[in-house]
């Protein structure tokens, strides 16, 4: 079996500089080169690396150890923030105008200096392609026609951003802190863009980079892109023009691999130096190994089932209520999620503000019946749920078909990976849906606004939340959501996301199931290993290996 995974560790690696390396290790098994870090993990979500259309979590993190933001999160307290590119800021009194000085003598990957146009034209890209993570920033009223404007440099050094409405400035900070608002080089995109015949539904004449910036990245951070292979891997070089601290390791690789136990093995023989898709029983393996240390972190990432109430059977109120009493919590939390989460029904993950650690819901078959019949369904229905082919994932949609059935519910499993079952989601061609969803930013309105909102039902609606991709009209709960976000007072604000959440757990098409927990195992000559709060907080500067 060693040998086995030593092949085909060889062959995945055939091609790049790596193989070589790889092909000089003990005959046994492949030893990982000391000047590179190799990460086991499901990255089959990945669709594209361009920062201003990618909205998954494998790419998060990997955008967050290329690119670089205005500010960030301060990890040791994420309600605070400190400066990336922006050596400091100001908020004008009518909390309208953020203004941003840039750090000295900052560059890209490419040698080009980062200046104040880089970032206001990076925001001008993200609005004008109005691809899926558009909306972040287009909630402070930037449009394609308004974002040259709102969005520009004063100076080479100062870039000064004007919001619609005075929201909280943390609000905005925690915007700017996510993914979306990557710096990318200007000049170097605009070398690669291409021609576009403009549409009534993209009025520009170009791509913005968009087709070159699929496979290949133009950031300032400490890693480069080498290259990305779907379903295989993503290579990252060391950027040695990096304006601060350089990484210790010359390349860090993300091998795809689904497998927990596949994962365990090559973890344990040590072709991998970490392993990131553990499941309970090989991480109670793990424990036993003194070779490998387990890193962890609770993320602000909730697992849920979502049904597409342009079903006209999901879209009654019963039914939707039923389906949330035919999730066995207990067996799951303790089984198949046990060491890597912890059942959670509300929207807002524990450690945000306004979070409600309500769990009314529990496995009641007999309940469930007295709903489908209220229903008119006393012989159940039939439906599809389209299954992203990994666990736990695979194994809660196992679980929820046969209690399901249990209630006269049929439901065929669609298995699939993560970026096909993602792009039918988003094209609300589903009936239900089991899926994750991580914070875009430690706000709970990431959360409440994709849970509770959703301004405009319609198919070519622009915000499209997962409320939206579950076509649930909720008027009245969109206006909360708007109203909590402008809230100046934090109690009223909390109670007000308290609120929210109660009324989805009552009436909406959701069932949260768990929130995560990631624990990766560790092989003990690697150092500075850390998790963060989420997926774009996995930065891998700072790890060694002796």
């Amino acid at each position: 079996m060693m040998e086995k995974i030593a092949f085909r560790s060889r062959r995945w690696l055939a091609g790049t500089a790596l193989s070589a390396m790889l092909m000089a290790a003990a005959p046994a098994f492949a030893v990982t080169p000391a000047d590179t870090l190799v990460e086991g993990f499901a990255i089959d979500d990945i669709i594209t690396m361009d920062p201003g259309e990618a909205f998954e979590l494998s790419t998060a993190e990997v955008s967050a150890n290329i690119y670089d933001l205005l500010v960030r999160s301060d990890l040791a307290d994420t309600s605070k923030f400190k400066g990336d590119l922006a050596e400091s800021w100001t908020v004008s009194d009518d909390r309208l105008t953020y203004t941003f000085k840039l750090k000295p003598d900052l560059k890209f990957a490419s040698g080009n200096p980062v200046t104040a146009e880089d970032v206001a034209w990076s925001f001008e890209r993200l609005v004008k392609l109005d691809k899926s993570p558009a909306f972040i920033l287009g909630q402070f009223g930037l449009n394609g026609d308004n974002v040259a404007e709102k969005a520009k440099a004063a100076a080479p050094d100062t870039f000064v951003f004007t919001v619609d409405k005075p929201y909280a400035p943390s609000f905005v900070l925690n915007c700017l802190s996510s993914t979306v608002a990557a710096v990318v080089d200007k000049q170097l995109v605009l070398e690669h863009v291409k021609p576009v015949a403009p549409s009534a539904d993209y009025k520009y004449d170009n791509d913005f980079g968009n087709d070159w910036l699929k496979t290949h990245t133009a950031g300032s951070g400490p890693f480069k892109l080498r290259e990305w292979r779907a379903n295989e891997a993503v290579v990252m070089d060391r950027n040695d023009s990096y304006w601060g601290e350089k990484a210790k390791l010359a390349r860090v690789v993300y091998r795809h691999m689904k497998e927990s136990a596949a994962q365990r093995l090559a973890l344990e023989v040590g072709d991998i130096d970490v392993a990131r898709n553990l499941e309970p029983n090989d991480l109670d393996a793990m424990a036993e190994n003194g070779n490998i240390a387990l890193a962890s972190a609770p993320k602000g990432t909730v697992y849920y089932i979502s049904l597409n109430q342009k079903n006209p059977n999901l879209a009654k109120p019963e039914v939707r209520q039923a389906f949330k009493y035919l999730i066995d919590y207990d067996a799951i939390g303790s089984t198949l999620i046990k060491g890597i989460g912890e059942v959670h029904q509300t929207f807002l993950p524990k450690g945000v503000l306004g979070e409600l650690d309500e769990k009314p819901f529990s496995l009641d078959v007999a309940k469930a019946k007295g709903l489908l019949e209220k229903a008119g369904l006393k012989d159940g229905l039939s439906v599809t749920m389209d299954v992203r082919n990994s666990q736990p994932v695979t194994g809660i949609a196992e679980s929820i078909q046969q209690t399901a059935g249990e209630a006269g519910i049929k439901i065929e499993i669609i298995p699939g990976d993560d970026k096909q079952t993602l792009t039918k989601y988003r094209a609300r061609n589903h009936d239900i849906y089991i899926g994750q969803w991580g914070q875009d930013y430690f706000d709970p309105n990431s959360n409440a606004q994709t849970f509770a909102s959703n301004p405009d039902n319609s198919d070519d609606g622009r915000n499209q939340t997962l409320a939206w991709r579950n076509a649930w009209d909720l008027p009245e709960l969109t206006k909360e959501t708007e109203a909590a976000l402008l809230e100046k007072d934090s109690a009223k604000r909390s109670e007000m996301y308290r609120h929210l959440q109660k009324e989805v757990l009552a009436n909406s098409p959701f069932a949260l199931i768990y929130q995560q927990i990631e624990v990766a195992g560790v092989r003990s000559n690697v150092n500075g290993f850390k998790l963060g709060p989420s997926f774009d907080t996995n930065f891998v500067g700072n790890i060694t290996k002796e």
